[in-house]
């Protein structure tokens, strides 16, 4: 028997007690976030892309329908001229062992931790990517490089996609973000001396400024619009890792914690 507050509790009940609150302090401790692991929601999606034999597949399977689109596109249109234009990071090339490191280390991107990556010029081609170029070539089409690393980036990014083979690797040919994030404007230079012929990326906005709102329903409303023509104009690869979707999940909200987007993350989950 315990005595408490001048009445006494039967041993059983106290034992029930004890039980329940280390059961509850056990359960918040396992919702809060050990910042040394604030990375580790990218774990899965990681190895996924790293070591799944899907991914590689897929990639495959991507550009190889890529280039029947283009032979189709070519017999069309014999008397234009004709471009490909393909996003860099996830498309051409592998960042995965930065999202890695960012892993062992427990520190995300930033500005000097994508420049130390960036600037070891030692991204990898993905799957199929310089074979789709150099195919792309070999038809008379041009391929553009519209990427959003920045522009301080150009000459590593050229240097990167030199050192892995792909065609049209020249400062005519890649555009890098200078003041805005939209490709918008970037695509339209191409079209003023090109019939863009198809759109290769991983994210949304690589193939036009109507995915860039997706406060409406998280964009998949005009995705439903548009699904015609993905496979037909748009080739869209996978990224688990990050990407645009993930400022809608935050409720487009910028500085927020590990611990507040750790709980997001969990809150946004499709669960029974």
């Amino acid at each position: 028997m315990l005595k408490l507050n001048h009445k006494f509790i039967p041993m059983k009940k106290v034992v029930l007690l004890l039980i329940s609150t280390a059961f509850i302090l056990n359960s918040c401790q396992q919702t809060k976030l050990d910042e040394t692991k604030s990375q580790d929601h990218l774990v899965m999606s990681v190895l996924w892309y790293q070591r799944a034999s899907e991914m590689k597949a897929i990639y495959y399977q991507c550009f190889n329908w890529a280039k029947v689109r283009l032979d189709q596109a070519v017999e069309k249109n014999t008397n234009l001229k004709l471009a490909v234009v393909v996003d860099i990071d996830e498309t051409m090339l592998d960042n995965s062992p930065f999202e890695g490191n960012a892993i062992h280390t427990g520190i995300g991107y930033s500005k000097e931790t994508w420049k130390n990556w960036v600037n070891k010029i030692d991204a990898k081609a993905l799957p199929g990517a310089v074979e789709f170029a150099n195919y792309a070539e070999s038809k008379n089409v041009e391929v553009f490089y519209i990427s959003n690393r920045s522009a301080d980036y150009f000459n590593v990014t050229l240097r990167n996609l030199q050192k892995e083979g792909f065609a049209f690797a020249d400062s005519s040919h890649l555009l890098l973000k200078t003041h805005t994030s939209s490709k918008k404007e970037r695509r339209d230079l191409v079209k003023e001396n090109y019939k863009i012929i198809l759109l290769i990326g991983d994210n949304m906005g690589d193939f036009s400024e109507i995915f860039e709102d997706r406060s409406d329903n998280y964009g998949f409303n005009v995705v439903e619009e548009n699904k015609d023509k993905f496979g037909e104009f748009f080739i869209v690869l996978p990224n688990p890792m990050y990407g645009s979707w993930e400022n809608e999940m935050f409720d487009n909200k910028k500085d927020l914690s590990n611990q507040e987007k750790y709980d997001l993350r969990r809150s946004k989950l499709i669960r029974y």
